[in-house]
């Protein structure tokens, strides 16, 4: 018959602990026999409903991050770092720079025009219409299709990735 008492507790240095793997600690009973403690569940089995049914301790593939805390909240800096959060900044970024661009000339043209080209701008389209209001109108115009093509393109292309991120990292929309 084995009893805890007769062994002592090893002790590990810190660093041979992953994270993964919860320390069980030797307490002494008052007849000076040692039982083990209860396992922790590591952070990313707890955000899941059914947890994995386990042993007494994780083995965990220490390279494998949890993109949760064990408060249940996301790690935002551990988010940012992967494959998926960066390939979701490309996607918006390739949209928002050549709108913004596209934007921001059609603006300027028309700020422009109007104040250096007053006789171009003041040319007669149609009665009473000239060419310098049709063009503010086309301001309009270009933010409705800037606006709606990002729609179609935040449907297509952002949405998916964003939702894949979601599954990966474990956080809830």
């Amino acid at each position: 018959m084995s009893d805890f008492g007769q062994f002592p507790a090893p002790e590990l240095p810190a660093e041979t602990l992953t994270g993964h793997v919860r320390t069980l600690e030797c307490a002494r009973t008052q007849e000076g026999r040692g039982s083990m403690t209860k396992a922790m569940r590591s952070p990313g089995e707890t955000q899941h409903g059914q947890p994995e049914i386990r042993g007494f301790a994780s083995f965990d593939d220490p390279e494998v991050l949890s993109y949760v805390d064990s408060n249940g909240k996301p790690n935002y800096a551990l988010i940012q770092q992967s494959d998926e959060f960066r390939a979701l900044r490309r996607r918006l970024t390739t949209f928002i720079f050549p709108m913004t661009v596209l934007f921001l000339t059609s603006y300027l043209t028309f700020v422009l025009l109007s104040a250096y080209a007053k006789n171009f701008v003041s040319t007669k389209v149609i009665g009473v219409i000239n060419l310098g209001i049709l063009l503010g109108l086309g301001q309009f115009v270009v933010s409705i299709v800037i606006t709606l093509s990002y729609a179609r393109y935040a449907k297509r292309r952002l949405d998916p990735q964003r939702k894949l991120l979601a599954e990966k990292t474990g956080v809830e929309e």
